[in-house]
């Protein structure tokens, strides 16, 4: 695949002011970093596909990502190229099969893998850690990747969905096997998220936040391990086999 990416440091936040109002009536002006919204549209063959409202930063991964987790592709081997403008608010890709572009509506189980309780724990160590746009902003979702209990790709964006799509991106440009991976999002997990780990062939989903009763279903449907609630100290395992020791 040949990736040209034209842009470069893109402005990620401004500062904005605002007035203070306080209960007992104090009123001052104030100002903070705030985070700013990218739209980027994206081509392929040439056809408006969809318009991302993102972060701009892992751009190709991002669309990569996406691609993949709305079954338009099934590998970084069906793109031919991938090209970003300097400002970074067109997208054009090239499919290696250029008369069709449905997206298969058909999702399979993965494959479950054996996990360990301590990579999980490691993952949560990280978000306290945090990331800089977020403990700048506290606006953006975090999102990382890992394999055998080590990190290897961690992202932040405006959408829990475009984080996600991120790390499946990475690791499409980077030839990571995600039937071997667990990814770890800060966002919550309604169905949407589950069927994106599960067309990318993720056998983990880790997170944060809380599952939704259908994402649970459709997790045990698909022999997806889920784990939500994830802390330093605790996890709740809602989907998959237990862990091993």
């Amino acid at each position: 695949m040949n990736k040209n990416e034209s842009y470069h440091n893109l402005t990620l936040s401004d500062t904005v002011f605002y007035q203070l109002i306080g209960r007992d009536g104090e009123y001052r002006e104030e100002s903070e970093p705030v985070l700013k919204e990218h739209l980027i549209n994206v081509r392929v063959n040439e056809q408006l596909t969809m318009k991302l409202i993102c972060t701009p930063q892992f751009l190709s991964e991002l669309i990569l990502g996406r691609l993949l987790t709305e079954g338009m592709i099934c590998s970084v081997n069906d793109v031919k190229q991938i090209y970003i403008c300097e400002t970074g608010s067109e997208a054009s890709i090239l499919l290696k099969n250029s008369s069709d572009l449905a997206a298969d509506a058909q999702i399979h189980p993965v494959t479950p893998i054996p996990w360990k309780a301590s990579h999980v724990f490691a993952l949560a160590d990280c978000f306290q850690e945090d990331m800089p746009l977020h403990k700048q902003t506290r606006s953006t979702h975090l999102c990382f990747l890992a394999q055998e209990g080590k990190l290897i790709f961690r992202c932040e964006d405006i959408g829990r969905h475009n984080a996600l799509d991120k790390a499946i991106g990475y690791a499409l440009l980077h030839g990571i096997d995600l039937t071997g991976c667990m990814v770890c999002s800060s966002g919550r997990i309604p169905t949407d998220m589950v069927i994106k780990a599960i067309r990318a062939r993720i056998p983990v989903l880790v997170s944060k936040a809380a599952p939704s009763r259908e994402a649970v279903n459709l997790a045990e449907q698909y022999a997806l391990t889920l784990i939500c609630a994830a802390r330093q100290d605790r996890m709740k395992l809602f989907a998959g086999t237990p862990p091993v020791s």
